[in-house]
């Protein structure tokens, strides 16, 4: 079985650039594509991070605000506090199904399908959750533990222009 990449590479080399050539790979479906570069990536969760930790504030606020002068159960605002946590990224997630949000657009980035390239349509909800609350988590794990890579890849962030040029050319 041939090397799709590697093949196409040298290619693309002399077309887009070394550095575009250097982040080439395919999807499951042979599919070629650019992939992210890690700043990108790693300013892309950023801005969605914060954006996340905004909207948390926001809702803290509104929370306490609103129950300032009622009497609720401990148990009550402590549910509601960690419906918060887990409802804004939800809530986020809801306006990534084409695989952008603010710190994609950003950075010119999109999160597609490992599969195919695809949207990542209604999983945009959990994919926002798991980069806002586990892969923070995942990341500390992974530095405490010394492994690796943990589970296999689903999403990839890709870079849009990029992909999009290699495609027209």
């Amino acid at each position: 079985m041939t090397d799709r990449p590697a093949i196409a590479r040298e290619q693309v080399e002399r077309t887009l650039g070394p550095k575009i050539a250097k982040r080439l790979s395919a999807f499951d479906d042979g599919t070629l594509y650019v992939s992210a570069g890690g700043w990108a990536e790693f300013l892309a969760w950023l801005v969605d991070f914060a954006v996340y930790l905004l909207g948390t504030a926001t809702g803290f606020v509104v929370f306490a605000v609103v129950t300032r002068n009622s009497v609720l159960p401990d148990s009550a605002a402590l549910l509601a506090l960690l419906g918060l946590l887990i409802g804004v990224p939800v809530l986020y997630g809801l306006f990534f199904g084409n695989g952008r949000v603010l710190g994609a657009a950003f950075t010119g980035t999109r999160l597609v399908r490992i599969k195919d390239g695809g949207r990542i349509g209604a999983a945009a909800c959990w994919a926002m959750v798991v980069r806002t609350l586990l892969f923070p988590l995942l990341f500390v794990a992974m530095v405490l533990a010394g492994s690796g890579g943990v589970g296999s890849v689903r999403r990839v962030s890709i870079d849009d222009e990029a992909t999009r040029r290699l495609r027209s050319g």
